[in-house]
């Protein structure tokens, strides 16, 4: 729920196990309890998507005994070493941080990481105040953190189970090339185009590609976005990595976002969710300040974590009974 600075503080006072986003700048002004945040100031509310401040949106967990932890990079795959077995963890890793690049890297290969329910997402800023800095915190110190990740480890009651949905409203051309990287990152310069080598900068000018469309990697039936952030000296620059072994396609164009995500999200009433993350790519592409989108309330998130890091997706946690 979208709440005001003393709402928030009557929260954590009550001592629930709160996730709370805002600006980096709010934060300063709670106190310290069982809580962990993020920064953005774009948020998905029940009124509609909004650029905001001075409020905070706040989410509790229902839960007795969640625990938080930090991780610096040398540490982060402990995150599925200390994730309950029968719960979700809410992990929050500063936008461009050395956590940031090493989790979108190596997520995929840490121990047990598809067994356990990892999700989150990368905090960031305004993006027209560049002076913020993207921060995670840990509030039972009240640090702010701009590289080392903040997670809280949520375990559900024995008769309920937790489970993770994407919601992504691309689609991969059917008709459209097998794209191929022989080189990994987040930085591209080459790659195979239907087993032909190619400078990906110059196939995407050549073929007028929509770089707001992402990429979308078939992992297994299933498909992951990965999104252009910008065309730079012939190289390609991405919001998360590319693998090698992975094939990847073009994304069919959406008329219209909003709408798109409304006939999506109509499925999704009775769901039941208890933590969600929408992607900031989503929020300005499809213009949703000021619109309404149901079901889904959150941060507005600079990429997503479902077990490791996607982009252009609305992420969510549900609970259900056995």
């Amino acid at each position: 729920m979208f709440r005001t600075i003393d709402e928030t503080i009557k929260l954590i006072e009550s001592g629930k196990w709160l996730h709370i986003s805002g600006s980096e700048g709010l934060f300063g002004k709670l106190p310290r309890g069982n809580w962990i945040g993020g920064s953005t100031e774009y948020f998905m509310t029940e009124s509609g998507g909004k650029v905001a401040n001075n409020m905070l949106f706040v989410e509790a967990f229902p839960y007795d005994g969640c625990i938080i932890a930090e991780y610096d990079e040398a540490g982060l795959e402990n995150i599925t070493k200390d994730a309950f077995d029968n719960g979700f963890s809410v992990l929050v890793l500063p936008f461009d941080s050395n956590v940031h690049i090493s989790y979108s890297k190596n997520a995929h290969s840490y121990e047990n990481m598809f067994h356990k329910n990892i999700t989150g997402w990368i905090s960031g800023v305004n993006l027209c105040a560049q002076w913020q800095k993207p921060v995670a915190v840990n509030g039972l110190t009240g640090e702010r953190h701009t590289d080392r990740a903040v997670a809280i480890h949520v375990p559900v009651k024995d008769d309920e189970i937790a489970s993770i949905g994407i919601i992504n409203i691309f689609e991969s051309k059917s008709d459209g090339p097998v794209i191929e990287f022989s080189e990994e990152g987040f930085a591209i310069s080459k790659c195979r185009v239907d087993g032909v080598e190619r400078v990906l900068a110059d196939y995407i000018s050549e073929n007028d590609i929509d770089t707001k469309l992402p990429l979308i990697g078939d992992y297994s039936g299933a498909g992951v976005n990965v999104s252009i952030k910008q065309i730079a000296d012939g190289i390609v620059n991405l919001y998360a990595p590319v693998f090698s072994g992975i094939k990847y396609s073009l994304a069919k164009g959406v008329a219209c976002y909003a709408e798109e995500f409304k006939n999506r999200l109509s499925q999704y009433r009775d769901s039941g969710y208890i933590f969600s993350c929408n992607c900031i790519l989503n929020f300005l592409y499809g213009d949703l300040e000021g619109k309404r989108i149901d079901t889904f309330y959150g941060p507005i998130t600079f990429g997503e974590i479902a077990y490791q890091l996607v982009n252009q997706t609305l992420v969510y946690v549900q609970v259900c009974k056995r």
